[in-house]
């Protein structure tokens, strides 16, 4: 097999500049919602989302409309082991108003559950803080590939 020589030519340069994409920062229309103002209603779930075996869910309402969902799933993943594992997805408008804090609070106090956890990647800083505020603390096993937190329920 012959190798190809390198190119002498110089690499080419672009006749204008590529512009760089503009990061997407959400800026939400309204402001913060009142924690007495974020309802849960228990929902049948998913097989996926929180009605498969040991799983719970809730839809997020906000004044009468629907903000979201939240559930918990019994999973079995390293370096945990099985576990409930908690999610929740809010509607975009109502991102950044502190409904996620709030709904995980109280979807952690509504469960049967008296340790759970959450799985999010180590960049999602807004999914950390509300976790955080809601009584998650990080858990620093070795072996996780995502940030873990857990929160367990006071006496």
């Amino acid at each position: 097999m012959i190798a190809k020589a390198p190119s002498s030519k110089a690499r080419r340069l672009p006749k204008r500049a590529t512009p760089k994409p503009k990061v997407a920062r959400l800026k939400s229309s309204s402001d913060p919602v009142a924690p007495e103002l974020v309802l849960l209603s228990r929902t049948k779930g998913t097989p996926d989302r929180g009605g498969g075996p040991g799983g719970e869910a809730w839809k997020i309402e906000v004044g009468g409309q629907r903000a979201g969902i939240v559930f918990i799933n019994q999973i079995d993943e390293p370096p945990v082991g099985r576990h409930a594992s908690i999610q929740i997805y809010l509607n975009k408008p109502n991102q950044g108003r502190h409904i996620g804090r709030v709904a995980y609070r109280k979807a952690c106090e509504a469960s049967s559950y008296d340790e759970i956890y959450a799985h999010m990647r180590k960049s999602n800083l807004a999914s950390r803080r509300a976790a955080e505020e809601a009584g998650f603390e990080v858990d620093l096993r070795p072996g996780a590939a995502q940030l873990l937190m857990r929160w367990t329920r006071k006496p």
